[in-house]
């Protein structure tokens, strides 16, 4: 959740991108790790582990936490800098050590789905990024809700740099616009992160694995019958940490009615393949509340998140990000000429 902030000095000289963290796992702990790790990042390099290291005049750097809930007793208290590393979360630390914040964990509210804080969010004017499998912004009910809130959402579940779900759906696309007929395909994933341990509740895992089918099946060009689909978490491995494994099977039909196959394994630290993503989705929401534009933001939703309002093969929704970005990057304030002198 972002939170536009009206005060504080920037790379530019102006506002910072005011961050609310709902949920302090691991995700959140490879997020505030990053924004230190890339304090420096030079936005005229290309950055290993980074989209942008600028977004529309926002630097990494300009990303601050403001508020944190959790509900875990061994996070709720500390300051944010320390709960990261507190409770079940085990992903990588990354760098130095996180200075303290100054900002501590409250306590949230024990609640699945949607609870009191995204009534809160629309009432306090607040942006939204919507990094979990409950389906929000894709949904037209509460997208006329964060219009008429005048607040940007940008959702739904996550979809990481280099996962298995954009990875899936490459291969996929790759098939159809190359003349190759999709007949069967699977995704088998395991981990050992508490996604994964809270995913043996089966009913937990209904809405990850519609995501993540969605998310593939949507860009396929044909339809495939139920059975010859399986996409979604399989397995908890307590020793993996927070790596995945996904098994990605690809069975499909090519010239003259031959079989051609694909299958490969993908090993990526979940965590912070997830934290890249967030740290430019908070950034175009910041650019949205400048500029006024409330409700879902197509272009980032589609291409940061595997089940947007809109699905689009995933070069499209990157060209449309990144006009997003550049219809709303904001002006930096020069100086006079007469201060420019006296600077001099």
């Amino acid at each position: 959740m972002t939170q536009a902030s009206t005060n504080g000095a920037g790379r530019y000289q102006a506002d910072k991108v005011r961050v609310a963290i709902i949920g302090v796992g691991n995700c959140a702990s490879s997020f505030v790790q990053g924004v230190r790790y890339y304090r420096g990042a030079d936005p005229a390099e290309q950055v290993p582990g980074l989209m942008h290291v600028d977004v529309g005049g926002y630097h990494v750097s300009d990303i601050e936490f403001s508020a944190a809930f959790d509900i875990d007793a061994d996070k709720v208290g500390k300051d944010l800098s320390q709960a990261i590393f507190a409770g079940q979360n085990n992903t990588l630390k990354l760098g130095d050590d996180v200075p303290k914040l100054g900002v501590p964990v409250q306590r949230g509210m024990t609640h699945d789905g949607l609870g009191k804080y995204l009534k809160e969010m629309l009432e306090a004017g607040c942006a939204f990024v919507n990094c979990i499998p409950v389906f929000i912004a894709r949904e037209d009910y509460w997208n006329k809700r964060f219009e008429k809130a005048g607040v940007p959402i940008i959702g739904d579940d996550i979809k990481s740099q280099v996962g298995a779900t954009i990875v899936h759906r490459a291969l996929a696309r790759l098939f159809h616009e190359r003349g190759v007929k999709l007949l069967r395909t699977s995704q088998l994933n395991i981990g050992g992160n508490m996604d994964f341990y809270n995913m043996l509740e089966r009913e937990r895992l209904e809405s990850k694995k519609i995501s993540k089918t969605n998310a593939v099946t949507s860009i396929m060009g044909h339809e495939l019958p139920a059975d010859d689909v399986y996409i979604g978490p399989s397995d908890y491995v307590p020793w993996l940490t927070d790596r995945k494994w996904a098994h990605i099977r690809m069975e499909g039909q090519a010239f003259g009615d031959v079989p051609l196959n694909a299958e490969l394994k993908l090993e990526v630290w979940d965590s912070p393949n997830s934290a890249g993503i967030v740290i430019d989705a908070v950034r175009c929401c910041k650019l949205a509340l400048n500029n006024g534009v409330s409700g879902q933001l197509d272009g980032p939703s589609a291409y940061l998140m595997k089940s947007p309002m809109h699905q689009r093969p995933d070069a499209q929704a990157r060209e449309l990000t990144e006009a997003f970005i550049k219809r709303h990057t904001r002006k930096r304030t020069q100086p006079s000429r007469k201060k420019a002198r006296a600077q001099s």
